[in-house]
């Protein structure tokens, strides 16, 4: 055929959605929607990789840094006895600053001077010659987003809060978002500090350091962005939940849209058009649709992305302390990825629907039955791909239970996708059996009618009935393990925090404290705690045999604390345990236990100033929230092995005196040593920040969810709004027979209503299936800590009730046009029949 007859061809099959306008709409709402949640997650993603990106190429993931073994600031004298010696070190502080306005600012000093090459201060440069920078009044370099926050005015630099101000800013675009540098001079006095926080040396220097120092290589350094793979994956993997159920739209519609032209695609074939063309024709729609989908979803992306973003950046920076800009940086390849994201999922939506088309006859094609049959064809292999992917899924299961957690992240999320996957191909299959078995058992005719008719509706209401039960699982698992963590997280910070005040005194006061402390009535007891940094030597009993940085802890073991504190397996009960703890064992925290498989009995080495220490480990316990392994020993053992002192103190205080009231005390400390208010931390203060921080962590997980299950009451509103007029046609003999509209509207809502209640029964097992694989295995495997399950009856519940719900709003637009609709109208559609 010619161009112009291919023209006269596609307007023909475009003027389909002239007399069915519902039919474009669900199209493009279905391809906006996806679009968009997709095209918000991966712009927030872009946004924080060009913020890791800017970090990482900072000195100080590059390099080595070298640090005191027992925690406390370096001196300078220890700088300048390593420089004495020749080694090619560099000083670093870094610290926080208050502005007038309330907010926080990061402050690194370097010294550009003896800064190593690989340091990444040339990319933290800008245009101001290397004397500006060094000599007062200095300068400050800002990333744009800071620049842009910071600058009231052109002429006036930012004023900190005690009435200070900055060094005057200069841009520094490769810097990352919320960091200043400095030199160290100015950085020094600004902070009012005289000590350093760590010296930086390339990896390649070979050094003889004393046994007061340590160095952690840069090897070692988690950079931003590995730290952080697991949340934006976790991210991903929801945008791509969402993506999934909004092509379940669009399969539907193109089904439904596909099925009302095959009359009009008998007589173009009729009419000499050739099946290859008229696939042709019809992608060529698939496209123009696709193009103008996806860039609506993708504008709305970005302003649903911009809308989250505090939310991430507070919950990045509460989990891992990396914060983002709060300016969206989209690279150009963002937009080309979303349309390719969106126009493949499309294709991949429509690919069965064309090859259905292109593969029956001119015959064939009018015949409405044949689509059916295949259905019921289709039912078959559905019922065979959801099995083999739950095959896929104990396959991938059982894997990871023979893998380290940390290599589980990828494989987990790929074992979830197939359950989803397989369970949602499986629902349609479950479906036409109960629905087959109810015609059976049902006895009066109009039941039995609405059982058939609930049989000829599937083709059309499978595709939202899969999408309703991916976004209730997904919205039962989420939801259980939010909960579940929150239960956990809340109950921990109980059983830990056992002081009712948390006091950090200043070394040179710290005994005097002491004294005063041990001669108040009020007190019932003193917890003093330390901490130190320290190698974990190879060991006979470690899975990875590889020396690894780890925190050491030193507690008091009082009973004010060994009675609340959880444990998670001990060697013996936990009275023994602790009782060994006392004499000189060890603890491990979940995540070190978890990352090298020690368990308690067996021994690991430390190093220390003192020698190598040699320790049994007395027990495992919970660490919820530590992104890193940590050793607990008493306070006593650290600081003597250490060579530290204690850095702080937990005072419990003596309920029958002064009833948890921590008030008269804060006060008298105020008075005696002058403690400033961030030296006093109350018990309360700390569990409402780590609640704070929990809530504002979890919101962008929640907002997800609800969209997502948005999304699915959309396809199913828009599945039964497509069919409304073929509905009327079907309705239209038993209205002839005497059955009036109400009943008939009744029992169209009682349909879909059954239908989803089914589904939300299957969601159930699903979503708690879905909790389990989030705790067991996704949660070890970002975070290195696994959390218990807890099944909450409400949440069922309120599932089944979302999942009605959901379907009575879908189902009341169609009955209610229905009702409305006049006896002649449906005398007319049954002529039509």
């Amino acid at each position: 055929m010619n161009a112009a007859s291919l023209r006269v061809a596609f307007l023909a099959l475009f003027s389909h959605y002239r007399r069915h306008p519902g039919q474009l709409v669900m199209l493009l709402v279905g391809l906006w929607v996806a679009s968009a949640l997709w095209s918000g997650v991966q712009a927030i993603n872009a946004s924080a990789r060009d913020s890791y990106a800017r970090a990482e190429a900072m000195f100080s993931v590059r390099l080595d840094r070298i640090e005191r073994r027992d925690g406390e600031p370096l001196s300078m004298h220890d700088y300048l006895a390593l420089r004495l010696a020749g080694a090619p070190v560099s000083p670093l502080v870094e610290s926080e600053l208050e502005l007038a306005d309330g907010s926080q600012l990061d402050v690194v000093g370097i010294d550009p001077l003896t800064l190593p090459a690989g340091s990444g201060f040339r990319t933290a440069g800008g245009a101001a010659t290397l004397t500006d920078f060094l000599l007062p009044p200095y300068l400050t370099r800002v990333a744009p987003e800071t620049y842009a926050a910071l600058q009231a005015d052109d002429a006036t630099p930012p004023v900190l809060a005690d009435g200070r101000q900055l060094p005057p800013l200069q841009l520094a675009p490769e810097l990352p978002p919320g960091l200043a540098v400095m030199d160290i001079a100015a950085a020094q006095a600004l902070l009012e500090q005289e000590g350093l926080s760590h010296l930086l040396v390339a990896p390649e220097v070979t050094l003889d350091l004393p046994e007061s120092l340590v160095r952690g290589h840069a090897a070692n350094l988690a950079a931003p962005g590995q730290l952080t793979d697991s949340f934006h994956l976790n991210l991903t993997a929801m945008g791509l939940l969402a993506l999934v159920v909004g092509l379940l739209i669009v399969h539907a519609a193109l089904s439904l849209t596909l099925e009302q032209r095959l009359g009009l695609m008998r007589t173009l074939r009729a009419l000499g058009l050739s099946a290859r063309a008229l696939v042709a024709l019809l992608l060529t729609e698939l496209l123009l649709l696709g193009l103008l989908g996806a860039g609506l979803g993708i504008l709305s992306g970005v302003w649903l992305a911009q809308w989250l973003l505090p939310d991430v950046a507070a919950s990045l920076d509460a989990l891992y302390g990396k914060r983002l800009g709060s300016e969206l940086i989209l690279p150009w390849h963002y937009w080309l990825g979303g349309l390719a994201v969106t126009l493949g999922g499309l294709l991949t939506a429509g690919i069965g629907t064309l090859w259905r088309a292109a593969r029956l006859n001119v015959l064939e094609l009018g015949q409405a039955q044949a689509w059916r049959g295949q259905f019921l064809r289709q039912l078959r292999g559905m019922a065979v791909a959801g099995s083999l992917l739950w095959l896929v899924a104990l396959g991938l299961l059982s894997w990871l239970a023979h893998q380290p957690p940390a290599q589980g992240l990828r494989l987990g999320f790929a074992m979830i996708a197939a359950l989803l996957l397989g369970s949602a191909l499986w629902l349609s299959p479950l479906l036409a059996m109960l629905l087959a078995g109810a015609s059976r058992l049902l006895k009066r005719p109009l039941l039995q009618w609405a059982a058939a008719d609930l049989q000829l509706q599937l083709p059309r209401l499978s595709v939202a009935m899969m999408a309703l039960l991916l976004a209730l699982s997904a919205n039962l698992g989420v939801g259980s393990m939010v909960g579940g963590f929150r239960l956990t997280f809340l109950e921990w910070l109980d059983q830990r925090l056992v002081a009712d005040l948390y006091l950090n005194p200043p070394t040179e006061q710290y005994a005097a404290v002491v004294d005063w402390l041990e001669s108040r009535p009020d007190i019932s007891a003193l917890l003093p705690r330390a901490r130190a940094e320290a190698t974990l030597l190879e060991s006979e009993d470690m899975r990875t045999q590889a020396p690894r940085q780890v925190g050491v802890y030193g507690v008091t073991p009082h009973p004010a604390l060994t009675e609340h504190w959880p444990l998670l397996t001990s060697l013996g009960d936990e009275t023994a345990a602790w009782q060994a703890f006392s004499q000189g064992a060890a603890m491990i925290n979940e995540q070190l236990a978890l990352a090298t498989g020690l368990e308690p009995g067996q021994w690991l080495q430390l190093s220390s100033p003192t020698g190598v220490m040699e320790r049994r480990i007395a027990a495992i316990y919970p660490d919820y929230g530590n992104p890193r392994g940590e050793v607990m020993l008493t306070a006593s053992q650290l600081s003597e092995r250490f060579q530290t002192s204690p850095d702080s103190i937990g005072i419990v205080l003596d309920r029958k005196m002064t009833s948890g009231d921590v008030t008269p005390l804060r006060r008298a400390l105020v008075q005696h040593f002058g403690m400033s208010g961030d030296s006093l931390i109350d018990q309360r203060e700390i569990q409402q920040r780590s609640t704070e921080i929990f809530e504002r962590t979890f919101a962008i997980t929640r907002t997800l969810n609800v969209l997502t299950l948005g999304v699915a009451g959309l396809a199913l509103l828009s599945s039964l709004l497509a069919q409304t007029s073929q509905r009327r046609s079907q309705l239209a003999p038993l209205w002839a027979l005497g059955v009036s509209r109400l009943p008939l509207a009744v029992i169209g809502v009682a349909q879909l209503a059954g239908v989803a209640l089914i589904t939300a029964t299957v969601a159930i097992p699903l979503g708690l299936a879905l909790t389990w694989c989030l705790v067991e295995v996704i949660n070890v495997a970002a975070f290195g800590w696994r959390l218990p399950l807890h099944v909450f009856p409400g949440q069922i519940a309120v599932t089944l009730g979302l999942a009605v719900g959901v379907a009575l709003l879908a189902a009341l637009l169609p009955a209610w046009r229905l009702w409305r609709t006049s006896p002649r109208t449906l005398l007319t559609e049954f002529d039509a029949i």
